[in-house]
This record gives C-alpha cells, sequence and structure tokens, in this order.
C-alpha cells in the first residue's frame, strides 16, 4: 500500500452535543479522505483522516471552517504513513 497522508485533531471547545461528529462525516463526502471521528471522554472530539496531502488538509480546513463557531482550540499532527483506513466512520 502507498503511503498517505495522516492527519489527526483533537477539537476541543463546545464540539459535542452540536453534530460535530455528523457534520465531520457529511465534509468527508466531499474529499477523497479515509477515517473517524469520535468524542473523547474529556468533551472533545478526535478526528483522524488520510489521504493525499491536499485532499487531507482540505478537509480538515473545511471542518474547522464548517464548525468554527464550536471549536475553541484544534491541536494536530501530521504524518505521513501507511493507509490504514477505508472509508470515514462516526465512532
Amino acid at each position: 500500500m502507498a503511503a498517505v497522508h495522516h492527519i489527526e485533531a483533537v477539537f476541543t471547545g463546545r464540539v459535542q452535543g452540536v453534530g460535530f461528529r455528523y457534520a465531520a462525516h457529511q465534509v468527508a463526502r466531499e474529499f477523497d479522505v479515509a477515517g473517524f471521528v469520535q468524542n473523547l471522554p474529556d468533551g472533545g472530539v478526535r478526528v483522524e483522516v488520510e489521504g493525499e496531502r491536499g485532499q487531507a488538509e482540505a478537509y480538515v480546513a473545511a471542518l474547522e471552517e464548517r464548525m468554527n463557531g464550536f471549536i475553541r482550540k484544534v491541536d494536530r499532527a501530521a504524518r505521513d504513513r501507511q493507509a490504514c483506513f477505508a472509508g470515514f466512520q462516526i465512532r
């Protein structure tokens, strides 16, 4: 399998109970990416996404734009690695 660009982003703010995971799933349909979104016990939301660098970066930017009013902070890390996701899931 070819290497892909992987981004892990943790969103904090008022991001649970506002449709954030649903929005993350809907935005993923607009890009050629795979991964997942899940609520965290501390009230944050984690997104892991992989794909071509431009697609993965554009996905995260589009999600930030769509949910801007609810996000206080985004911690993110990115690296290239082997692909390990198929499709985009809400966990």
